[in-house]
């Protein structure tokens, strides 16, 4: 007898794989149909599903097929709400169509409980010579609602969308943009058990971005239903999602909480190098450009770690495709946390040389891993050159007051702050 923890589970996966067949569509050749017909009367295994070559689209195999997921087994309960991450071509959006069923597993069962409601692309369920009245009554109709359970609904779903205005218009004329408000709409209202969500929010604005996550948060803790997001913000995944699971080349990496999830798979990224270097002037050619970018100590140093009570140096060594030093432009420095979210910014005054000196004072940054995104500039005019995401660096946490709290997440910053008590 399962039990009660198992029976809750609204999605299991087990043991599923996608195969594809590079360049072609469908199975290919005839003869490859009969031979696959042959063996599956005969009771045998499909001949070419044990041939193939990992969906590492990093490097040019030689195999005629890939496995675009191996050997995916998890399931998922009632009212979860699980991230699904990794790096492009991870298997991710694979993964998604199999479970909206939009395409079959080449091996592998998926057992799925409730209503599903999928946004895996923009206008995915749209037919673009309807307007967007008729594609809400139509992607209702296809989930499986009555047509008075829809009009009850009506309403709500355009007023969450923003696109009342061209509601009448047939969506063939929507921008990208409106495409993703109404289908999302349409996704979240219509009562679906189980909602499925790729990075295709990331097409919306960023007030439609946080509207959409404070619905899916709503849908999963108010009124119990379950969600799968996919999305590369890590941000995102951890405020929404309870659990996670990171894919790397088709296989399950990691899965489990959303936060150690996340650890793993920031973990595997590449870590920024502490020396940004630049041998060759840039072509075309930049009135001004950076050569080298390093951290250092107040000695001038060059290193990678730094205790959070030791000052930190951002030094800028840079060229000039002039006669004379341009005294017309900024330097900006922002600062990144191992999630590549924006810490702190810094701008310098107008350029006086190709030297350049920034000190990050001490206990400012708590421990974790930073990096640095820098440019140079003129203010709101043009952007002359730009690093992106350089000079690694670390910092160790050896002895603060919030020491005693071991992992806890405490922020990025020390706050300069001030208590202040009443009479006793």
């Amino acid at each position: 007898m399962k039990s009660d923890e198992m029976s809750r589970a609204v999605i299991r996966a087990e043991n599923i794989s996608k195969q594809y067949r590079l360049g072609t569509v469908g199975t290919g050749a005839l003869a490859h149909d009969i031979n696959r017909w042959w063996h599956q009367v005969r009771g045998m295994e499909d001949p070419y599903i044990r041939i193939g070559e990992g969906d590492d689209r990093s490097h040019h195999g030689n195999g005629e097929y890939v496995w675009a997921l191996k050997n995916i087994n998890f399931e998922v309960k009632h009212g979860e709400v699980l991230g699904i991450i990794g790096r492009n071509g991870a298997g991710k959006s694979t993964l998604l169509k199999l479970l909206s069923r939009t395409t079959a597993p080449t091996t592998g069962s998926i057992r799925i409980k409730g209503r599903v409601a999928s946004l895996l692309e923009v206008g995915t369920g749209f037919h673009p010579e309807l307007t967007g009245r008729e594609n809400v009554f139509l992607n209702g109709a296809i989930m499986g609602m009555t047509k008075a359970e829809i009009r009850r609904k009506f309403d709500e779903i355009v007023e969450f969308s923003g696109v009342s205005r061209y509601i009448e218009t047939p969506v063939k004329r929507y921008s990208s943009g409106m495409y993703v408000r109404l289908a999302f709409a349409v996704a979240a209202h219509l009562e679906p058990e189980i909602l499925i969500v790729d990075e295709v929010l990331a097409v919306g604005d960023a007030e439609f971005q946080a509207k959409c996550l404070g619905k899916m948060k709503q849908v999963s803790v108010s009124e119990g239903r379950t969600v799968l997001f996919v999305s590369h913000n890590m941000g995102a995944v951890q405020k929404l999602c309870d659990t996670g699971l990171l894919l790397v080349d088709g296989r399950i990496a990691e899965w489990g909480e959303a936060s150690r999830v996340i650890a793993a798979y920031l973990n595997k990224l590449k870590v920024a190098s502490p020396v940004f270097e630049r041998s060759e002037p840039p072509v075309p050619p930049k009135p001004l450009w950076f050569t080298r970018i390093y951290v250092t100590d107040e000695q001038g140093s060059e290193k990678e770690n730094f205790a959070h009570d030791e000052d930190i140096f951002v030094n800028y060594e840079l060229a000039y495709g002039v006669d004379k030093f341009r005294h017309d432009y900024n330097l900006f420095c922002i600062v990144l946390d191992h999630a590549k979210n924006r810490v702190f910014a810094a701008e310098s005054a107008v350029l006086r040389s190709a030297s350049v000196r920034l000190k990050i004072e001490r206990s400012w940054l708590v421990r974790g891993r930073y990096s640095i995104h820098t440019f140079i500039h003129k203010p709101r005019v043009e952007q002359i050159d730009v690093a992106e995401d350089v000079c690694g660096f670390s910092i160790v946490d050896n002895g603060s007051a919030f020491n005693v709290h071991g992992d806890y997440d405490y922020g990025r910053v020390f706050g300069r702050t001030e208590w202040s008590y009443g009479p006793s």
